[in-house]
């Protein structure tokens, strides 16, 4: 069971991006063959989020790394226009982007969420159509549906949001 969050460091880059192919292997077994494709993440993206102070490691008790997220507090561009929808409110929110587990325990994007959640009570999150896992896990937490966004590269994601 995870028990702690910390920021994501340098030595820890191996061990994400393994997390981050473990997942896209996961993502394409279970029918989401179109999203985190081409490398996504890249190495240079994660470096970055660690630059920025955004990425985050999930460690169960034994101290081993079994997820990774990027977590960021202010506007995101992509999510200034939504269709079909709308925000739950326009107060200030934070976002969570590339959750992904090792597969190896339960409860990493519950953690993600309590902890994210301790950090700013009003969250928006995106994922593919294709991604019914992500759906899923978004519903069993009470996110909302509110509508489409499209990516900077013009890619459509469905757009959920919860505010405590």
């Amino acid at each position: 069971m995870p028990t702690s969050i910390r920021s994501t460091t340098y030595s820890d880059i191996p061990l994400v991006m393994d997390i981050y192919s473990t997942a896209r292997e996961f993502m394409h077994r279970t029918g989401n063959k179109d999203q985190w494709v081409n490398g996504y993440p890249s190495q240079k993206l994660i470096e970055e989020d660690i630059n920025a102070g955004n990425s985050f490691v999930v460690e169960n008790s034994r101290g081993k790394i079994i997820g990774v997220f990027s977590f960021i507090i202010g506007e995101d561009p992509t999510y200034t226009k939504i269709y079909d929808g709308e925000w739950l409110n326009s107060d200030e929110y934070g976002t969570i982007h590339r959750i992904a587990s090792s597969g190896v325990e339960k409860g990493v994007s519950e953690a993600c969420f309590r902890w994210s959640f301790t950090q700013m009570p009003n969250i928006r999150v995106d994922t593919h159509r294709d991604n019914k896992v992500m759906q899923s896990i978004l519903a069993k937490f009470d996110f909302k549906y509110c509508g489409i966004i499209y990516l900077h590269d013009g890619a459509e994601r469905l757009a959920y949001h919860k505010a405590l």
